[in-house]
């Protein structure tokens, strides 16, 4: 999220209680609780037209390059992610140095 006091982020701390505020706007989630916000029909309705493109860019990586089948055009994938995070103000974490660092890397090594 973009800051603490969207209606995304607020949306994100009502759906989880029991994580930390700072976990849900650094974006601390696991597998379980993202499959959840995929699924959660109300959560896309309170992200400003900026979240949103970042969030369909995300939910188009762990779609189409994190799963099991690896898109041909993953490159092209990741980087609207990064350039949407980027619009929004958000710093690389450093699994997302990681990936964009090595996706040709990975890629080869998952093919092999």
């Amino acid at each position: 999220m973009g800051k603490t006091n969207s209606a995304g982020c607020l949306h994100l701390v009502g759906k989880f209680p029991k994580l930390s505020e700072a976990k849900i706007k650094e974006g601390v989630f696991v597998g379980p609780h993202i499959r959840q916000v995929f699924r959660d029909p109300d959560f896309e309705k309170t992200l400003s037209e900026l979240e949103m493109s970042a969030w369909n860019s995300f939910k188009w990586v762990c779609e189409n390059f994190l799963g099991n089948k690896k898109s041909s055009n993953y490159r092209e994938g990741v980087e609207t992610l990064l350039n949407a995070y980027e619009k929004m103000g958000c710093h690389m974490s450093l699994k997302l140095h990681f990936l964009h660092s090595h996706l040709d890397f990975s890629l080869r090594t998952l093919v092999l």
